[in-house]
């Protein structure tokens, strides 16, 4: 445990602000000695550097995940995410790990962290399924002295009203027991300045207990951990970073658009801005959001604000400029077409880029999926070329039997127009711009100036 946190604990617990519990009590000292044993489920792009860390720092580590593909790749030490490139830490393991798609496993665990999915529904509404079936499948073998960690994003109050009331069905008191805190994911895929150990945890518990032994857990294994008064308030501190971003994104998206039509190019605007010392923060435009968090975060608050009344139409705003993106950047493609005497029905395009940020291969709601859609549906033939996605994924809304075109010279000459609609860095962008008749730029990544490069 850091050692502020500790003092903080031991402090409270001095004054009686936490009763003394024999199960608590033990659970900590498993946790503090590193004896026990972590229990991660869903083992996706958070799930897995989780489990990887508290192996690295000793833990024996069990990861659950209903995808055999990805527990049998665990199972024969390989990794499943590109930017995570081995499981060293796991087959180094002095206490060894296991994977399985087995809920049961999860008994002999001490700490169980729920890594798994929170959508929108199809109209728009907060889609907990994925978390209340998690928690249904692992509610039959919980056990008294356990510490259950939720990381998935989701709205205040989920915590509260959705998983203890399913623990305590069981018979288990929660904050005597069974210790349940909220503690949301902040993993930055493709970021090599940040990693699952260095980035600071917030952490919020359901009773003071809950928090104790949430730090007492985290805190082995992630410099920082911070406190925060409850669950809810930790559910509320991970929408705000999203939101805050999303609003920032859209003022961003919004300012391309006045700028594109004053014929001023808003990245030399931005740069410029963005030399004052203080109070700017540069944000950037694109083709609009992708990713698991910040298309969907903001609405999940959304919905849980009408519960109280409120309207959140600052964040609704943001949503919808945002949204708009693919669409307007795809208006832009349409023109350059035109300007060059060409129908969008029947020209080839070619999508630079499917996943959602650069340098990842993760396609969750990329903004560059919608657009190759919205393209088909107008009659043009799309392919894309994403080094980092060599096949196109299955997707519930999107289905293009298609695989990454390797890019060259007599490539990219073949195409009508190439939509740069991600910047990774193993895109070699001379090249295109060589070689590409017609671009449209969503990421204000040309090097050339001249009129044939419109940026969008």
């Amino acid at each position: 445990m850091n050692a502020p946190v500790a003092t903080a604990v031991l402090a409270r617990a001095a004054t009686g602000a936490i009763p003394a519990s024999p199960v608590r009590e033990a659970l900590l000292r498993r946790l503090d000695s590193r004896e026990a044993t972590i229990a991660v489920v869903g083992l996706g792009y958070v799930g897995l550097p989780l489990l990887l860390r508290f192996a690295e720092v000793g833990y024996r580590v069990v990861g659950v995940d209903i995808d055999p593909g990805k527990v049998a790749a665990l199972q024969g030490g390989r990794s499943y995410i590109e930017h995570i490139p081995d499981v060293a830490p796991l087959l180094a393991s002095p206490r060894g790990y296991a994977a399985t798609t087995d809920f049961a496993a999860v008994a002999e665990a001490d700490a169980i962290v729920i890594c798994v999915p929170t959508p929108l529904g199809r109209h728009g509404e907060p889609d907990l399924s994925f978390v209340t079936g998690t928690v249904d499948s692992l509610v039959p073998h919980l056990r008294a002295g356990q510490v259950v960690s939720l990381e998935s994003t989701t709205y205040p109050g989920t915590t509260d009203e959705e998983l203890r009331p399913r623990i305590e069905a069981r018979g288990l008191v929660v904050g005597r027991d069974v210790f349940l805190v909220f503690s949301p994911e902040r993993e930055d895929p493709g970021n090599a300045r940040y990693c699952t150990a260095t980035i600071p945890k917030v952490c919020g518990g359901v009773t003071p207990a809950c928090l104790e032994a949430g730090l007492a857990l985290y805190g082995q294994a992630i410099e920082r951990v911070v406190p925060v008064s409850s669950a809810r308030a930790a559910e509320l501190t991970k929408l705000l970073e999203n939101i805050h971003r999303a609003v920032n994104i859209g003022l961003a998206n919004e300012m391309k658009m006045i700028a594109d039509r004053m014929g001023i190019d808003i990245h030399e605007v931005i740069r410029a801005a963005a030399t004052k010392p203080f109070g700017f923060v540069p944000y950037w435009p694109g083709p609009g959001l992708g990713g698991h968090c910040i298309p969907i975060d903001p609405f999940y608050l959304t919905w849980k604000a009408r519960e109280y009344g409120l309207h959140t139409r600052f964040i609704e705003l943001a949503g919808e400029i945002n949204s708009a993106m693919p669409h307007w950047v795809v208006g832009k493609a349409v023109e350059a077409l035109n300007e060059r005497g060409k129908a969008v029905r029947g020209s080839r395009v070619l999508v630079l880029g499917l996943a959602y940020k650069k340098d990842v291969g993760d396609v969750r709601e990329s903004p560059a999926v919608e657009m190759m859609e919205l393209l088909a549906a107008k009659g043009a033939r799309v392919d894309y070329s994403d080094p980092h996605v060599p096949e196109f994924p299955r997707m519930r809304r999107y289905c293009f039997d298609l695989k990454s075109v390797p890019l060259d010279a007599a490539t990219l000459a073949s195409y009508d127009l190439v939509l740069l609609a991600t910047d990774h860095a193993k895109f070699d962008y001379r090249l295109i711009l060589e070689h590409a008749p017609l671009i449209v730029d969503t990421r204000g990544v040309s090097l050339d100036p001249a009129p044939h490069v419109p940026k969008a």
